[in-house]
């Protein structure tokens, strides 16, 4: 038996604390070049330059500099970047440009971890002799996030795997992140308009705590890969074996879903929103399971056709699927019954205890989200989700003071944000689905005609 090793470096140990001293800097010249920016774009309209321009130049350069600083980085900062760059969409065209590059490479790369670091982890994780469970074994990743890396190797069975490896020191990084960027998540609010940041921010430390035992993360991709086992739309790779802080499965691959909406053409656009939507709306009814982690680099399109879904790490539990109420909602959304879905808004504690809010401004707030449901097929576009966010944005709307009414329950918060995300990547992609179809299949209470 032969092990290959394509990188011969020895290096010590990374220094945690040394590193997560860097780091905490580097997070820190986040707000201190926005407030630099601001300051010079002040300084630029005194002396009379187009206040409009100013200000778009200075959003794209603060845009450039948050997502290079995240990219750098790996934990919650990567994580909270990625999860940023599914609403990508949601940013104006002048804006987003500058720095769309940076959102895609945020779903798929980061520094890879020096050889060294990986031959400890997976020393501790799976044995000295680690190495024997492998005919092959590649020291270069393949892939990198944001808390661990993929190795490609050939399992002692034959079969070709991917070894998910986490970075030494993964659980400080995260919490650590997260804690500094909720410190300053006002000041990025004006990069993603109608997305409130630290909402996001916290919901994400609750899941990046769980998926920081990959024990879970395999015990839900098991869970998902029995529900789908030899489904004509979805692959879900079977899981090899498990530790704490290493995985292995099967090694699958395709087209990355950002390849696609970088350059694919319409039709396989369309094809994989399609199947990106179904996945999402029948996940919860078949596996009474919901992935949690929509951004494009965890989603591929197989040479076959199907959907390939990646990483289980953050997976909501919804024994009884989708909420009911969630799909009563939509229903009186689209048939126009403000009255009686105010009620139920209500009941469900989706309006503000003591708060006035008109029935009619609800509709109004709601209607234009269920607009992809109101016809047989609907065409999903950047522009059509940057009007969504620029109404609920605009300080000065009405829609923006009926938002200040609502309240998002705990319970639904995570199946609310992964449905946003999941309409982010359609946008994405410029999808144009039947989306009404696959969601009267899948979602209890919204059959209307």
């Amino acid at each position: 038996m032969s092990i290959r090793s394509r990188s011969g470096q020895n290096r010590q140990v990374t220094d945690i604390p040394r590193r997560s001293v860097q780091r905490t800097a580097k997070l820190a010249s986040i707000p201190l070049g926005l407030a630099g920016r601001a300051a010079a774009g002040w300084g630029k309209r005194l002396v009379g330059g187009d206040g409009e321009e100013i200000s778009a130049q200075l959003a794209a350069k603060s845009a450039e500099q948050l997502f290079a600083v995240l990219g750098e980085l790996k934990g919650g900062a990567m994580k909270f970047g990625q999860a940023l760059s599914v609403f990508e969409a949601a940013v104006p065209d002048e804006l987003a440009a500058p720095y769309r590059e940076a959102l895609t490479k945020l779903q798929t790369s980061a520094p890879p971890m020096p050889a060294a670091d990986v031959n400890r982890v997976l020393a501790e994780q799976l044995g000295r002799g680690w190495r024997a469970r492998f005919t092959e074994f590649d020291d270069v990743p393949a892939a990198a996030a944001s808390i661990g890396q993929v190795h490609r190797a050939v399992w002692r069975d034959g079969r070709t795997v991917a070894v998910k490896v986490q970075y030494p020191g993964a659980e400080e990084a995260v919490l650590s992140d997260l804690r500094q960027l909720a410190r300053f998540s006002r000041l990025m609010q004006p990069l993603i308009p109608g997305m409130e940041i630290r909402p996001l921010i916290n919901e994400l430390r609750d899941r990046m705590v769980e998926e920081l035992d990959y024990r879970e993360e395999a015990n839900n991709q098991r869970a998902f890969a029995a529900e789908f086992d030899g489904d004509d739309q979805v692959i879900v790779p079977k899981v090899v074996a498990s530790a704490p802080r290493a995985m292995i499965s099967e090694w699958i691959t395709g087209t990355p879903l950002a390849a696609i909406i970088r350059s694919g053409d319409q039709q396989q656009r369309d094809e994989a929103g399609r199947l990106l939507a179904e996945f999402h709306y029948s996940a919860p009814a078949r596996a009474r399971l919901l992935h949690a982690d929509p951004h494009p680099g965890n989603f591929q399109l197989s040479a076959d056709g199907r959907l390939i879904v990646l990483d289980y790490g953050a997976v909501a539990r919804l024994p009884n699927g989708l909420p009911d109420a969630l799909g009563s909602m939509t229903r009186l959304a689209l048939e126009r019954r403000p009255e009686e879905l105010m009620e139920l808004m209500r009941a469900e504690g989706f309006v503000r205890p003591d708060t006035e809010l008109d029935a009619v401004d609800a509709m109004a707030y709601l209607a234009p989200f269920a607009e992809p449901l109101r016809t047989e097929r609907f065409t999903f576009s950047r522009r059509w989700l940057q009007r969504q966010a620029d109404r609920i944005g605009d300080l000065r709307g009405p829609d923006f003071r009926t938002g200040r009414a609502l309240n998002l329950p705990p319970q639904y918060l995570l199946v609310h944000r992964v449905t946003l995300g999941t309409l982010g990547v359609l946008c994405q992609l410029g999808s144009d689905i039947a989306l009404r179809a696959i969601v009267r299949r899948w979602q209890p209470g919204i059959v209307t005609d």
